[in-house]
C-alpha cells in the first residue's frame, strides 16, 4: 500500500506537471507563432492570434487586438447572436393566401404566396423540408379550397426585407456563385442552381432557369475547377468564364431572381396538377422596378402556412457547411424583428451593439457583414475568443457547438477567402487542458496556408 505520505508527494509531482506544462505552453505558442511569421509565404501578412482557456484566464496572445479581414469566423458571431436574439426554437414561415372569391372551384381572383424570408424553403438538407414537400403541400392545400382553377395572377410577394439583396462590401467574383447567392424575402432552394457541362460546353440545368441568357466563356484547361459564374439580382444575362478540365462538370451558381423562380416552379406545379392558371407570374420586387403598383398578400385570406426547421437546426447547417446565405438572412431578421427594418445596414449595427453589450470593445468588431464573405470585415482573434468564451455560457451553447466543424482533430469554424484564413473554436488537450482559440491571417501568400496554422495549434493539442 502507498503511505499517506507517498500519495502526497505523487500529487503534488502531478500539480507540479500540470503547473510546469501549462507554464510551458505560453512558450511553445510563441516559437511556433514566430516560426510561421518567418515563412517567406508570411513576408508581409498580418496574424491575430489568441488564447485563453474555458474559464477566460489569457494564455497567450500575437497582435490579439489587431483588427484583420475574418472570413467565415465571422459566422460565430451572427450564430450567437441570432441564438441569443431570436431563440433556439425561432422558424420562419411562408404562406399562401388569395384575393376575391372561390365559387364553383373557380378563385376569381390572385393567388398569393408570401414569405419572411425563410432560408431553408426549398433546401434539399431537411428531411420534410424539400422542394417536393412544398410542392405536396402547398397543391393539397389548394385542393382542400376546392380551387380547380385561378382566373387571376400568381403574386410573390418578396417585399418583407428591403430591396437590396446582396451585402454592398461583397466582391463580384463571388456573387454570381452558390457562394454568393443573396437574401430575398423569398428564398428558393438556397437561391442555386446547378449547370452541367461536358468539355466546357453547357448542356443542361438542374432546374428550368426562367429568363436567363448565358455567356459561355469557359475554356478547357486544367485537372481541376477554375470556373467562375456571374449573375446579379434580377439580371437576365449569366456568364461563365474561366478553366474546367475535358469531362463532365456541375457548377453551382446563384440565382438572378428566386422569388420569379419560385413562382414559374408553381406555375408548373398547377398545370401539373390539373388546377388551370391562365394569369401571370409577377413578383412585387419586379412592380418596383417597372414603377407599378403592389399588392400585399391578404392576411385574412391565408389557408396554407409553412414553417422553416428550428433555429438551431438551421445554425447547424450554417456553421457546418459555412451558408453564407443563412447568415446574411439572420442579420437581416434580427434587424426586422428588433428595430423593425429588414436591411443589412441596420443588422449589422444591431450586431455591433448586441456585442459590445456583452463586453466586446467596439474597435475590434468593425462588422461589414453575418457570412464574412465581405474582405471588409476587421475583427481581432481576441475579440473572437470573448464571443465563444460567452456563448459557451449559454443555456443554448451545445446547439452553438454541434455545428462547429471539427478539423486537424479540432473543433473549429474555419474561414477562407483569398489569401485568407482563419480558424476559431475550442480544444481539449490530451491532459485535459480546455482552450479557445482565434488564429486569422492576411495577407498570407502560400497555398499551404492551413497547415502552416494548424503547426501552431498543434501545440494546443
Amino acid at each position: 500500500m502507498i503511505s499517506i505520505q507517498k500519495k502526497h508527494l505523487l500529487a503534488a509531482a502531478v500539480l507540479g506537471g500540470q503547473v510546469f506544462y501549462a507554464q510551458e505552453i505560453p512558450q511553445k505558442l510563441d516559437a511556433a507563432t514566430k516560426n510561421l511569421m518567418e515563412l517567406p509565404a508570411a513576408y508581409s501578412a498580418n496574424l491575430s492570434f489568441y488564447v485563453a482557456d474555458e474559464n477566460g484566464k489569457f494564455i497567450y496572445e500575437y497582435q490579439g487586438n489587431k483588427g484583420l479581414s475574418t472570413a467565415s469566423t465571422q459566422k460565430i458571431f451572427t450564430a450567437a447572436a441570432a441564438l441569443e436574439t431570436l431563440g433556439k426554437n425561432y422558424t420562419f414561415k411562408t404562406t399562401a393566401s388569395y384575393s376575391g372569391t372561390v365559387s364553383s372551384g373557380k378563385l376569381d381572383g390572385n393567388l398569393f404566396v408570401s414569405s419572411n424570408g425563410d432560408p431553408t424553403l426549398g433546401s434539399w438538407r431537411y428531411d420534410g423540408h424539400k422542394p417536393e414537400d412544398f410542392r405536396r403541400q402547398l397543391i393539397e392545400a389548394l385542393k382542400k379550397q376546392g380551387i380547380s382553377s385561378i382566373a387571376g395572377d400568381l403574386i410573390i410577394d418578396d417585399t418583407y426585407f428591403d430591396f437590396q439583396t446582396v451585402p454592398g462590401g461583397w466582391p463580384w467574383d463571388d456573387m454570381g456563385n452558390y457562394y454568393g447567392a443573396g437574401v430575398w424575402s423569398v428564398n428558393w432552394r438556397e437561391n442555386q442552381f446547378d449547370v452541367n457541362l461536358r468539355n466546357g460546353a453547357i448542356k443542361d440545368f438542374n432546374i428550368p432557369l426562367h429568363n436567363v441568357k448565358w455567356v459561355n466563356e469557359v475554356k478547357v484547361a486544367g485537372s481541376s475547377d477554375q470556373s467562375l459564374i456571374f449573375t446579379a439580382p434580377h439580371s437576365e444575362v449569366a456568364l461563365i468564364n474561366g478553366t474546367l478540365p475535358a469531362k463532365a462538370m456541375t457548377v453551382s451558381g446563384a440565382l438572378p431572381n428566386p422569388p420569379m423562380q419560385l413562382g414559374m416552379e408553381i406555375k408548373s406545379w398547377l398545370s401539373e396538377s390539373g388546377i388551370s392558371f391562365t394569369g401571370n407570374v409577377i413578383t412585387n420586387s419586379s412592380q418596383l422596378i417597372n414603377g407599378l403598383k403592389t399588392q400585399k398578400a391578404p392576411e385574412s385570406k391565408v389557408f396554407f402556412t409553412w414553417h422553416s426547421p428550428t433555429l438551431d437546426k438551421i445554425v447547424y447547417w450554417f456553421l457546418k457547411k459555412s451558408v453564407n446565405l443563412y447568415g446574411e438572412t439572420l442579420v437581416k431578421t434580427m434587424a426586422k424583428e428588433k428595430r423593425g427594418v429588414g436591411s443589412f445596414d441596420e443588422g449589422v449595427d444591431f450586431m455591433k451593439d448586441f456585442w459590445k453589450n456583452k463586453g466586446i470593445n467596439g474597435a475590434m468588431i468593425n462588422f461589414a457583414d453575418g457570412s464574412g464573405l465581405s474582405p471588409q470585415n476587421y475583427v481581432s482573434a481576441r475579440a473572437e475568443v470573448q464571443a465563444l468564451l460567452w456563448s459557451r455560457k449559454q443555456p443554448w451553447f451545445s446547439s452553438y457547438f454541434d455545428g462547429f466543424p471539427e478539423q486537424n482533430g479540432m473543433k473549429m469554424k474555419s474561414g477562407t477567402i483569398k489569401n485568407i484564413k482563419s480558424f476559431a473554436g475550442y480544444h481539449t488537450s490530451t491532459s485535459g487542458n480546455k482552450y479557445v482559440y482565434s488564429i486569422i491571417i492576411n495577407n498570407y501568400q502560400g497555398g499551404n496556408v492551413s497547415d502552416a496554422l494548424y503547426k501552431v495549434l498543434n501545440v494546443l493539442k
